[in-house]
């Protein structure tokens, strides 16, 4: 079983920038995938980035290019993002998402573990 905690949302204005962290607890392979994923009010929940447990290129969200770098300490068991130019259209719910297969999918129905969520407002 694995457990995923996310911390770092906040209130922040366009332009600026903010770490999104994820906790891991419990066993996670290298063959695992890690991503973030995001949902406004009123929308479906959309993919930003994925990368391999063990490493390697990650992927993102055209909407995220360029912007936001996700990586992760195996070592300390987290995960990261690291967002910055924020748009109003960054805010969100932020979660992190383990799946268990490394096909690195963007699809959020893939992923087996979740976190709780953590709010990300970007004011304009």
């Amino acid at each position: 079983q694995v457990r995923l905690v996310e911390s770092g949302g906040g209130l922040v204005q366009a332009g600026g920038s903010l770490r999104l962290s994820c906790a891991a607890s419990g066993r996670i392979s290298p063959t695992y995938s890690v991503a973030w994923f995001r949902q406004a009010p009123g929308k479906d929940r959309e993919f930003v980035a994925v990368i391999m447990w063990s490493g390697g290129i990650p992927t993102y969200a055209d909407s995220v290019k360029g912007r936001f770098t996700i990586s992760r300490d195996n070592v300390e068991s987290t995960m990261f993002l690291q967002m910055k130019n924020l748009k109003p259209e960054d805010t969100a719910v932020y979660y992190c998402a383990a799946d268990e297969y490394p096909y690195a999918r963007a699809e959020a129905k893939a992923y087996d573990y979740w976190g709780q969520g953590t709010q990300v407002t970007v004011s304009s």
